[in-house]
């Protein structure tokens, strides 16, 4: 038996890139898995057709499109397992950022994973038991220069992912996240021209990108019954970037 099997999980911005390798590795330990979407419904579609799961659009950046993918959970009995991956970037050096992409990214990475982790957490401490990973970054370990909106909304993810550790942590539900790299996924490649690239390549240790399958391994141990004692904890996968 799969160490996941009979587990729901949904697992945010599953149509691509990281969430796409999460939600593949997550089917494969047994789980059914709730592939969340915001605009790519072909490729969502398609991703909850080879693993047996559902796709469900929600826009995390409004409570209404987090309500939408709560919901699918609870259909199915309570969510057991919410991976939160979904998120976006709008850089800009400080002085030249707008409001406008300040508070875009924050309520999407940010907020969005607050509203997701309060609605999951509410099914999860009924059962008295869960798993949630929130997928944040470097950046929001380290700073990064014309990312101030993105680090600080990862950087707020880590604090909460920390807080709501000891929160719930007598309820045995434990909340960890993952800080990846640099990973080759779209949007990556569409950010960084071939030239900083391979200037980027050359600055991690080990001389390559990452790739989803170097992310999803972990998240699925995090979610399953041999990381039972790992609460609030921060993992970086970077092949020795931040070392």
């Amino acid at each position: 038996m799969s160490e996941l099997e009979g587990k729901t999980a949904l697992v945010t911005g599953a149509s691509r890139g990281i969430g796409r390798g999460i939600a593949e590795e997550l089917a494969r330990a047994g789980a059914f898995v709730i592939v969340g979407y915001r605009s790519r419904s072909a490729e969502a579609e398609e991703v909850a057709a080879a693993i047996g799961g559902v796709a469900v659009c929600g826009d995390v950046g409004t409570a209404e499109g987090c309500a939408a993918l709560l919901e699918a959970g609870a259909e199915r009995g309570g969510l057991d397992i919410l991976v939160n991956n979904a998120g976006v970037t709008r850089d800009n050096i400080a002085l030249k950022m707008s409001d406008a992409d300040w508070h875009h990214v924050l309520d999407v990475n940010a907020s969005g994973t607050f509203r997701l982790c309060r609605g999951a957490l509410d099914q999860m401490f009924r059962q008295r038991s869960g798993a949630i990973v929130n997928i944040v970054s470097l950046s929001g370990i380290h700073g990064n220069i014309g990312q101030a909106n993105y680090a600080a909304s990862k950087g707020a993810v880590i604090a909460l992912t920390k807080t709501l550790a000891k929160e719930m942590a007598r309820r045995k539900i434990r909340i960890n996240a993952v800080a990846p790299g640099l990973i080759e996924t779209d949007m990556l490649l569409s950010a960084i021209p071939d030239e900083a690239l391979a200037a980027a390549k050359k600055s991690v240790p080990m001389r390559r990108l990452g790739t989803p399958a170097d992310i999803a391994p972990l998240v699925r141990f995090l979610c399953g019954p041999g990381s039972a004692y790992m609460t609030g904890q921060v993992i970086t996968v970077d092949g020795g970037l931040a070392v």
